[in-house]
C-alpha cells in the first residue's frame, strides 16, 4: 500500500511539472510574439482576430486556441486538433514562431542594408534620374531640386507613427455605443426607409453622436428599406470652421467659382477667359450623408444658403465672366452654369447647443433626436470595454474613479489612456501584466487638472434650512444646494434679506414670492427676522424653477424643521401656493439621480414628460407647495 501511494505521489509530481513547463512554454511563445509584432501590434492584431479574452484566459487550451489565430489569422477557429497532442500543437507553433522570428530578424537586415544603399547612392540616383529626365522630356518641369524634394518624400511615406489610442477606442459598431440605445434605435429607423430625413442630434459632447451617425449609415446600406448605396459617401465637416465668405472666392460646403482674373482658374481656362466651377461638400455628399458637426455655430448666412440647396437638391453657380454662346468652354463647365450640381444627400447635423438656439428653419426641416448624458454605470463600462481594446488589466475601482471626473465617453477614454501610459512607464522589465491602478489614473487627473462634474451630492442626514433644488445647463442636470438662516429683526418689522448678488433676478422674484406665500400661509412676516439666504456655489439660477426650494428652505429656517437631504424638488412656486411646470425635467431627473437622490418632486403638470427610461428613483408630483411637507420634512 504504501508503495502504491509513493508511485501515485510521483506521478501526480510528475503531471504537475509536466503541466507548468506547458504553461512556461505558451508563455514563451507569447513573449516571442511580442518580439515579432511589438506588444500594441500583437493587441491590436488579437483585437481583430476576437482573440483577447482567449489570451487572458487561464486555460492552456483558450491560450493555444489565440494562438491559432493570431498565427493564422483566422477568427473562426474555436477548438484544437483532437487528433494532434498537446506536445504536438506547442511543437508546431515554436516551429512557425521561430520560422516568422527568423523572417523579421532577415527582412529587417535587408530594409537596413537598402536604407544603407539609398543613403549612400542618394545624390548618385537624382543625378541619373536628372540626365534620363532630361534626355527623354527636354521640357520637363523636373529638375535636382524637385527630385530632391521627391525623394525626401518617399522617404517620409515609409516612416510613420502608431495611430492614437483614443482613435483605436473609437466605437466600432454601434453595440459599442454605450447608453444611447434610445438614440442609435431612432437615427437608425430615420434613415432605413424609402424615405429618408434630415437629422439634427442633440445632446452633451463626449457621447457617440458623429460616430452613431457614421455606423448607421454603414449599418443601413446593407438593408433594402433604403435608397443608399454601397458606396454612398459620408462627408463630415465641423460647423465652427465654415464662414461664409462676402466676396464668394472661396466657399468648401457649396463650392465656388474660380474666376479666370481674380481667383485664377486653370491656366487653359484662364488664358482664354473662362471661369472655372470648384465644387463643394453638399455635391461630395451626392447619394450619402452630409454631417455638421456642431451646426448651430455655423455663420448664419451660410446656414440661409444650405436651406436653399436642401430645399432645390442642386447647387447653382454664377460668374460674371461665363459666356453661354463661347464655343470655347467645356461641355461640363456648361451644364454646371446653366442647370446646377445635383446635391441630393442627408443633412446629419449635430450640436451641443439647446433646441432653441438652432436656426427654426433647419429644424422645421429635419427631425430632432436627443442624444442622453452617460451616468457612471455607462462610463464604467466604457472604461470597461475600452481596457480590453487596449489589452490592459484595470485595478477593482478604477471605472468608479474615472466615472466621478467625467460624464463624457471621450473624457473617460482620454484620462484612462493617460493612466495606461502612466503605468506603462513605471512598469519593470520582466513580462508581467499591465495593470492601471487607481494612483494612475489619480496622477492623470491632477495632471490634467480635472475637477469632479458632481459637486453636490445627496446624504442621509436630515438638515434645518438647507434643500436641493435642480438646474439643468447643456444637457447637463445637477443639483441646486439652498441654504437659509434666520434671526430675529432686531428692531421689529425692520428686518432685511440678503440674498446673492450672482443668483440673478428670477431667483430674486422667487424669494419674494415665498415671502408673500409664506405670511399667508403661516401668518409669518418676513420682516419681523433678518433673512440670509445663500447658493451655495454662487451660480446664477437661470429660470425660476427654484422658487418652490427657495420656500421651503425659508419655511424650515423659521419653523426649525429639518430637512431630508435624499430629496429634490424642482418647479416654479405661485404667489397662491401653486407649483407650476418647469423645462428640462429629463435632464433634472437624471442629474438628480447622478448625485445620489432618491426622491424628486416634480411640478404636477410635469407628468406627461417623465420619460419611461427612467429608473431607480422616486418621482412624486404635487400641484400645491403643502403638498411636499410629508416628503420633504424630517419626521
Amino acid at each position: 500500500m504504501k508503495q502504491y501511494l509513493v508511485k501515485q505521489k510521483k506521478k501526480k509530481d510528475m503531471q504537475q511539472d509536466s503541466e507548468g513547463q506547458l504553461h512556461w512554454r505558451i508563455e514563451c511563445l507569447y513573449k516571442n510574439l511580442s518580439n515579432i509584432y511589438g506588444t500594441q501590434g500583437l493587441i491590436l492584431r488579437a483585437s481583430r482576430l476576437d482573440a483577447i479574452d482567449l489570451m487572458s484566459s487561464s486555460k492552456q487550451e483558450d491560450k493555444l486556441i489565440a494562438l491559432e489565430r493570431i498565427l493564422q489569422e483566422n477568427p473562426g477557429i474555436v477548438s484544437l486538433n483532437q487528433n494532434e497532442g498537446m506536445e504536438a500543437i506547442i511543437e508546431r507553433l515554436e516551429d512557425r514562431i521561430a520560422e516568422d522570428y527568423a523572417r523579421k530578424n532577415i527582412e529587417e537586415k535587408i530594409q537596413q542594408r537598402i536604407q544603407q544603399k539609398m543613403d549612400q547612392k542618394y545624390n548618385d540616383y537624382i543625378k541619373d534620374i536628372r540626365l534620363q529626365i532630361l534626355k527623354e522630356h527636354c521640357s520637363s518641369p523636373e529638375n535636382a531640386q524637385t527630385l530632391k524634394k521627391l525623394g525626401r518624400l518617399e522617404i517620409m511615406e515609409r516612416t510613420g507613427l502608431n495611430r492614437s489610442a483614443l482613435e483605436g477606442l473609437r466605437p466600432a459598431s454601434l453595440d459599442e455605443i454605450i447608453g444611447q440605445g434610445r438614440g442609435v434605435k431612432s437615427l437608425m429607423s430615420k434613415l432605413n426607409t424609402p424615405y429618408p430625413q434630415h437629422i439634427l442630434l442633440y445632446g452633451p459632447p463626449g457621447v457617440g453622436k458623429t460616430t452613431c451617425a457614421r455606423l448607421a449609415l454603414e449599418e443601413v446600406k446593407s438593408k433594402e428599406e433604403n435608397p443608399f448605396r454601397q458606396e454612398a459617401p459620408f462627408i463630415e465637416v465641423d460647423g465652427t470652421t465654415l464662414r461664409w465668405d462676402p466676396r464668394e472666392s472661396t466657399n468648401p460646403l457649396l463650392g465656388s467659382v474660380h474666376d479666370p482674373i481674380y481667383q485664377g482658374a486653370r491656366k487653359e481656362l484662364a488664358d482664354d477667359g473662362i471661369p472655372e466651377p470648384k465644387l463643394g461638400m453638399v455635391s461630395e455628399a451626392h447619394g450619402g450623408v452630409l454631417f455638421i458637426d456642431e451646426i448651430g455655430d455655423m455663420d448664419v448666412f451660410l446656414q440661409n444658403k444650405l436651406l436653399k440647396v436642401l430645399e432645390d437638391k442642386r447647387v447653382f453657380f454664377e460668374s460674371s465672366y461665363y459666356d453661354p454662346h463661347d464655343e470655347r468652354i467645356p461641355q461640363y463647365i456648361k451644364q454646371i452654369f446653366e442647370q446646377g450640381v445635383p446635391a441630393d444627400f442627408v443633412l446629419i447635423g449635430a450640436t451641443t447647443r439647446n433646441k432653441e438656439d438652432i436656426n427654426p428653419a433647419f429644424r422645421s426641416r429635419c427631425m430632432e433626436i436627443f442624444f442622453d448624458p452617460l451616468s457612471t454605470g455607462h462610463i464604467k463600462k466604457i472604461v470597461e470595454l475600452s481596457a480590453q481594446k487596449l489589452g490592459i488589466n484595470i485595478e477593482p475601482g478604477v471605472d468608479e474613479i474615472i466615472g466621478d471626473y467625467t460624464s463624457e465617453g471621450r473624457g473617460a477614454n482620454k484620462i484612462l489612456v493617460d493612466a495606461y501610459a502612466l503605468a506603462l512607464n513605471e512598469q519593470n522589465s520582466g513580462g508581467l501584466p499591465l495593470i492601471v491602478m487607481a494612483q494612475h489614473v489619480y496622477e492623470a487627473i491632477q495632471n490634467s487638472r480635472i475637477t469632479p462634474y458632481i459637486f453636490s451630492k445627496a446624504s442621509n442626514r436630515a438638515e434645518i434650512g438647507k434643500i436641493f433644488g435642480i438646474g439643468a445647463s447643456g444637457y447637463q442636470g445637477s443639483l441646486i444646494e439652498l441654504e437659509a438662516i434666520t434671526f430675529p429683526a432686531e428692531n421689529q418689522g425692520e428686518g432685511s434679506i440678503r440674498f446673492n448678488d450672482t443668483a440673478g433676478s428670477m431667483a430674486r422674484d422667487s424669494v419674494f414670492n415665498a415671502a408673500s406665500l409664506l405670511r399667508k400661509e403661516s401668518g409669518e412676516n418676513l420682516k419681523n427676522f433678518d433673512l440670509h439666504i445663500n447658493i451655495i456655489g454662487g451660480g446664477k439660477v437661470d429660470g425660476p424653477s427654484a422658487g418652490a426650494a427657495i420656500y421651503l428652505a425659508i419655511l424650515s429656517a423659521i419653523q426649525e424643521k429639518a430637512i431630508r437631504q435624499d430629496v429634490a424638488i424642482t418647479g416654479e412656486l405661485s404667489i397662491q401656493g401653486h407649483v407650476k411646470a418647469v423645462g428640462a425635467l429629463y435632464e433634472k431627473i437624471y442629474g438628480a439621480r447622478q448625485a445620489g437622490i432618491k426622491k424628486i418632486l416634480i411640478p404636477e403638470d410635469n407628468t406627461k414628460d417623465i420619460p419611461s427610461s427612467i429608473n431607480g428613483i422616486e418621482l412624486v408630483a404635487i400641484s400645491t407647495i403643502n403638498q411636499a411637507y410629508e416628503h420633504v420634512f424630517a419626521r
